[in-house]
């Protein structure tokens, strides 16, 4: 009997280093897209405590990873959506908030000679920090519902390099109005009651 392997088709863009300095959009989502996190009411996320634990391990992402700053992000019932920058970026005044001076992700491409690294994501990549925040997610939030072993997460996560000023704006407004645009946005799932 022959044995296929299964092989995962990446998202990612082919040849890129997710090390390099820059800004960058993620979006993780619930597996089954189930509403773990929490509520929509009057256009408003209201957190539950699972929701309050990606709260929390979203916002030690700098504390463990002191390389990344967060920027805009939003809890949603069944995702998460955030910015954040590698190395090297600089903060206004704001405590945590990206100023507008800040590096735009160069397209220089990873070097992909060495094919004896060991599988998973490179040390400092933003796939590294993803899964990192993932893990400790799923361990926490399986641990206050007594669910050991749970998938909480999807296998994948979204992201986009964000390029410019402009599309920077443009993902934190679509952060910032996420909530109150929950029934019409596209992982919206109607509650099973």
């Amino acid at each position: 009997m022959s044995h296929e392997r299964h092989h995962r088709r990446s998202i990612r863009l082919p040849g890129y280093d997710y090390r390099e300095e820059g800004a960058y959009f993620v979006t993780l989502c619930v597996q089954g897209r189930e509403r773990l996190f929490g509520h929509i009411t009057d256009g408003e996320m209201r957190l539950n405590a699972a929701g309050q634990i990606v709260s929390d391990e979203w916002l030690r992402t700098p504390l463990v990873r002191p390389y990344v700053t967060l920027d805009a992000f939003v809890i949603m019932p069944n995702h998460l959506h955030a910015i954040l920058f590698l190395d090297g970026t600089k903060t206004d005044e704001h405590a945590g908030v990206v100023g507008a001076t800040w590096q735009v992700a160069p397209t220089k491409h990873a070097n992909t000679e060495n094919h004896d690294r060991p599988k998973g994501p490179l040390a400092h990549s933003l796939g590294a920090i993803v899964g990192q925040f993932k893990r400790m997610t799923t361990i926490r939030i399986n641990a206050l519902n007594a669910t050991p072993g749970v998938k909480i997460w999807q296998r994948n996560y979204y992201e986009h390099i964000i390029r410019n000023d402009a599309d920077l704006a443009r993902i934190r407004e679509y952060i910032a109005t996420n909530p109150a645009q929950w029934e019409t946005d596209a992982l919206y799932r109607p509650a099973s009651d």
